[in-house]
C-alpha cells in the first residue's frame, strides 16, 4: 500500500505537476462545472437487463445510448461521460468473447454517440473503469493491464475524446496503471477511486485512504482527481474535504443517489434528486470542482444541480 509521506505537504501542486490542461483551465474559469449521471441505470431504464455488459450496445443500440447523452445535454451537463466504462479487452471477454474482438469499435463508437449529441457546447470526456480482476490474487499482471487500458485509452483518443476519466477504482495500483495508459494519450486525464469500505465508508476496497489515493494519483500525472459511485452525496463531503487538504489538483466528485437497496428483484435508490442537490452547495464549500451524479441519478438530478449552481 502506497503511504502518504507528509500528511501537511500538498501533492500535485508543488511537487513538479504539469501545468493544467488548457480544456480543463477553459472549464475551471466558471467553476463549479456540472457533470453528468448515471449510464447504466438509465440504460437498463431503456431495456439493458441486469447483467448485461452496456458497452457493445454502442454498435447494436446507439440511438438508445444516444438518448442518454443527449438527456444529460438538455439537462445542462457541461461535460458527458461515454458508455465505455467496462469496455477494456479483459471485461468485454468476461461477457463474450466477441464483444472483445470489437474493443476499438465499440470504444470509438461510444465516443462518437457522445459527441453527436454534445454539440459544440459540451464536452466529451470517456470513461475508462476497472478490469474487474485484481493484481494482488494472480488474476492479472501488471503488464496485462497495462496492455488492456493504453489498448482502450487510444481507441478513445482516436475517436475523438476531449479528455479521458479514469473512474470507480478501488485498486490503487490499478488506477496507477490506467492513469499512464490514459496519460500517453496527450489528452488531460482525470482519476477517481470509490471509497465505500471502512466504518467510515472512506477507504476503497483494498483499504486505499483518500489520502493515499490522492498521492497515487497525483503521482501518475491525473489532471483531476476524485471520487465517484461507492455511496452518497453526503458522504462524498468529507472525503472531498480530505483530497482538497492533500492536492492542489481540481476535485471531482460524482455520487451514487444514496445507497442501493434491492427491492423485489430490483435495484432502487431512494434519494430524490431534490434531496442530492440540496448537499451540492457543501460539497462545493468543501472543494469540488467538478459535481455530477453516479449510480441512481438521472438527468433530472443533473437539472436540480443547476438550478443550485445557477442560484449561487
Amino acid at each position: 500500500m502506497t503511504q502518504v509521506k507528509d500528511p501537511n505537504v500538498v501533492v500535485g501542486e508543488d511537487d513538479g505537476h504539469p501545468e493544467m490542461n488548457s480544456i480543463l483551465d477553459q472549464l475551471l474559469k466558471s467553476k463549479p462545472v456540472l457533470l453528468d449521471g448515471a449510464w447504466g441505470t438509465q440504460l437498463q431504464a431503456r431495456g439493458l437487463a441486469v447483467g448485461e455488459a452496456p458497452d457493445p450496445w454502442n454498435l447494436t443500440h446507439a440511438d438508445r445510448v444516444r438518448e442518454v447523452a443527449q438527456a444529460y445535454v438538455d439537462a445542462g451537463s457541461q461535460i458527458i461521460l461515454t458508455n465505455t466504462f467496462g469496455a477494456n479487452r479483459i471485461r468485454l471477454n468476461e461477457s463474450d468473447a466477441a464483444f472483445a474482438e470489437r474493443t476499438i469499435d465499440i470504444n470509438r463508437a461510444g465516443v462518437e454517440i457522445s459527441k453527436q449529441a454534445a454539440g459544440d457546447g459540451v464536452f466529451v470526456f470517456a470513461s475508462i473503469g476497472p478490469s474487474g480482476k485484481m493484481i494482488l490474487s494472480g488474476d492479472v499482471t501488471p503488464e496485462d493491464l497495462q496492455e488492456t487500458f493504453t489498448e482502450q485509452a487510444e481507441a478513445l483518443a482516436r475517436g475523438g475524446a476531449d479528455a479521458l476519466v479514469v473512474e470507480t477504482m478501488s485498486d490503487p495500483e490499478e488506477a496507477r496503471i490506467a492513469v499512464k495508459a490514459a496519460k500517453s494519450t496527450g489528452l488531460p486525464v482525470v482519476a477517481c477511486m470509490a471509497y465505500e469500505s471502512g466504518a467510515d465508508l472512506d477507504r476503497t476496497m483494498m483499504g486505499t485512504t483518500p489520502e493515499q489515493a490522492a498521492e497515487v494519483l497525483a503521482g501518475a500525472g491525473a489532471d483531476a482527481i476524485g471520487a465517484n459511485c461507492g455511496q452518497g452525496i453526503a458522504g462524498f463531503i468529507p472525503i472531498c474535504q480530505r483530497l482538497k487538504a492533500v492536492t492542489g489538483l481540481p476535485i471531482w466528485m460524482k455520487a451514487n443517489a444514496g445507497l442501493p437497496e434491492w427491492i423485489d428483484g430490483k435495484v432502487v435508490y431512494r434519494m430524490t434528486a431534490e434531496e442530492f442537490a440540496g448537499h451540492a452547495r457543501s460539497l462545493i464549500a468543501a472543494g469540488a470542482a467538478f459535481i455530477g451524479g453516479c449510480c441512481g441519478t438521472s438527468p433530472a438530478f443533473i437539472r436540480d444541480l443547476k438550478a443550485v449552481l445557477d442560484r449561487d
